[in-house]
């Protein structure tokens, strides 16, 4: 392993730099240390954001083809060097090399998408008496923070969107996952020009200071809601831009006309995949009473049937938690649950290092307990039953959280029927957690604002400017 302060850097104005200060990063499967990592202080975080203040005015007025062709270079070295990005993403994340795999070339299939945009003057009158158009500028410095359950392919929701819209970017990773982040920043660091993107990290101290500071013009934040909030506030006195894609609780329903045997290993990825670690994972599941035990004991096979363990080891399904204070938390919740609920499959932690819980399902539990009201984001999942269609609807929009939402059904009238009535950004119909590119994304209630993605996703990294001209 690299343990030395040579192998990773900070990339400020262009130049690869040591950190201020220094933090470990553990790999969660083993709990040792994986690499001695820089860490930036407030000096760094404002150098940042000057060279990307100062970059700025010439890459704004830079060509969107070209701006483009730069975010397809960094898609192809992403790709080129996929291999070490996979392996260095499951040692600090935790997640099996399958998946660290799929979300190194997610990151660069976002990236190609996003080139395939454009944000054309759109003519909204010409008349006789007046000419308006509709113009979309860049923002300016925008302050990019990734959460570490993907910190590659959230990076991509932000990164190529703000740079072809023309703005600079100051990129923080999540303190526990920055190695995989860094290691890119010096992969691109010669084909960026110097200052349109910055990387620093820090440990939780700088997402404060750089949502306050007076020249960063939008801060994009992935993470929870709590967190969110603080960002919120702390944007509220410059009325700073704000993309936030926060927590979530997400219900499924699972109508009485659905085959528990062929639905149960579908319903079981949608909560488990990334071992929970994920903000649209589906984290309550309504059963139809005539199906719950059927359902319950499908899932509770699966669940005993998956082989948890190092992420880099062949054959391993779930990988650990990503950080012990994450392990802390879904070990409290499942305490509670035990006393709550009855614990079907999973609820015991191996007696081993790591940050390991097996996958764990919950039967006969309720609204009012720790699992079912708060979010999990991990292995565990609460299946509750219902009787009446639209008691399952109200439960599941009980919830302060509305990322998203599925229902489950045969029939695909009766499932959209209820689709219209959840009060979530994003419902899926026999299926859950689908993300695409192509398709905006965002939360309603406390689970977000503004949206990532698509069109719209672009057009969030831009300001509306009209002209409105008088003829004649």
């Amino acid at each position: 392993e690299e343990t030395t302060m040579g192998a990773y850097k900070l990339l400020i104005n262009g130049e690869m730099v040591d950190g201020d200060l220094s933090m470990d990063v553990l790999n969660p499967a083993t709990e040792e240390v994986l690499a001695d990592c820089p860490r930036a202080s407030e000096d760094q975080l404002n150098a940042a954001v000057a060279a990307a203040k100062a970059a700025f005015p010439a890459w704004s007025k830079t060509d969107v083809d070209e701006r483009k062709a730069l975010v397809l270079k960094i898609a192809d070295v992403i790709e080129a060097n996929a291999t070490e990005l996979v392996q260095l993403l499951t040692k600090e994340q935790g997640k099996p090399l399958e998946a660290a795999t799929v979300e190194v070339y997610g990151m660069a299939a976002f990236c190609r998408y996003f080139t395939s945009l454009d944000l054309p003057v759109e003519v909204l009158e010409d008349s006789d008496a007046r000419r308006v158009e509709v113009h979309r500028n860049p923002l300016g410095v925008i302050g990019a923070i990734v959460p570490w359950n993907f910190p590659l392919l959230l990076m991509a929701f932000k990164l190529p969107p703000a740079l072809i819209a023309g703005n600079t970017l100051v990129i923080k990773p999540a303190p526990t996952t920055p190695l995989s982040t860094l290691r890119l920043a010096e992969l691109i660091s010669d084909i960026v020009p110097a200052g349109v993107i910055n990387f620093i990290t820090d440990a939780n101290d700088l997402g404060a200071p750089m949502t306050a500071h007076p020249d960063v013009r939008k801060i994009s934040f992935t993470g929870s809601t709590e967190t969110g909030a603080k960002v919120m506030a702390g944007a509220a006195g410059l009325l700073k831009r704000i993309t936030l894609e926060l927590g979530g609780n997400d219900a499924g329903i699972v109508l009485d006309d659905v085959n528990p045997k062929e639905a149960a290993q579908k319903l079981f990825d949608s909560a488990f995949q990334n071992s929970g670690q994920v903000c649209i994972a589906m984290k309550r599941l309504y059963v139809h009473e005539n199906i719950y035990d059927e359902v319950c004991d499908e899932l509770a096979t699966i669940a005993n049937d998956t082989i948890i363990g190092d992420g880099s080891e062949q054959g391993t399904k779930l990988g650990p938690l990503n950080n012990k204070m994450q392990y802390d938390k879904v070990k409290a919740l499942i305490e509670d649950a035990k006393q709550e609920g009855n614990v079907i499959a999973g609820g015991e932690f191996p007696d081993k290092p790591g940050y390991f819980i097996r996958p764990t399902i919950v039967r006969d539990i309720k609204e009012g307990s720790r699992l079912v009201d708060e979010e999990q984001f991990g292995p565990v999942l609460p299946v509750m039953s219902f009787a009446d269609e639209s008691e399952a609807v109200a439960r599941a929009n009980s919830s302060p959280w509305g990322l998203g939402g599925s229902v489950w059904s045969a029939n695909p009238e009766r499932a959209y029927a209820l689709a219209e009535q959840m009060d979530a950004g994003t419902v899926w119909i026999n299926k859950h957690a689908e993300l695409d590119p192509t398709i905006p994304f965002g939360g309603a209630k406390m689970s977000g604002l503004g949206n990532e993605l698509g069109q719209e996703g672009l057009l969030e990294f831009t300001q509306q400017k009209i002209i409105n001209m008088a003829k004649g």
